[in-house]
């Protein structure tokens, strides 16, 4: 999914899928605060998402190399430690990383350098959409099934025979 806005959604239309909301994430790493750990709400029907799209330097940024890493669960549920870019204010001052996604809870730490250091992407927060939700547009389905029910094909015009 692709949102150019603060804040946008998704809904998919069916019974038993999930509604996907999306809201603009950014953190600043620095030596002053060498980490940020996105956590979500704890509400048992919601699971919260972190989508990465870059990492930059900000101003005043020194001559020196900025390695940032996350710490994330694997699918084996093991916390694992990658770094995902190594910046360098002359040769390469922000990274792309498209949509890297991760389940919370996430640490992104300044593992070299001092920084400033942006990170910014998405939080994702999908929720199970419920059968409720859609019983007033069934029932409005349901009254148009009727409608076309009731109507009663046209039927061609009989032809005059000569005489």
């Amino acid at each position: 999914m692709s949102c150019h806005d603060d804040e946008c959604s998704d809904d998919h239309g069916l019974a038993g899928q999930s509604k996907l909301e999306s809201f603009l994430f950014s953190c600043e790493l620095s030596s002053k605060v060498p980490f940020y750990t996105f956590q979500g709400d704890e509400e048992e029907d919601l699971e919260h998402f972190l989508e990465l799209r870059t990492v930059c330097l900000g101003e005043g940024a020194k001559e020196e190399s900025n390695v940032v890493e996350v710490t994330a669960m694997n699918h084996q549920g093991k916390t694992i430690s990658v770094p995902i870019a190594n910046l360098h204010i002359s040769c390469l001052p922000m990274v792309s990383l498209g949509e890297f996604e991760l389940k919370a809870p996430v640490t992104i730490r300044l593992k070299a350098g001092t920084g400033p250091v942006t990170v910014s992407g998405l939080h994702l927060i999908a929720s199970q959409v419920e059968e409720s939700d859609f019983s007033d547009e069934d029932d409005e389905d349901d009254e148009d099934d009727e409608e076309e029910e009731e109507i009663t094909p046209i039927k061609p015009a009989k032809k005059k025979q000569k005489q």
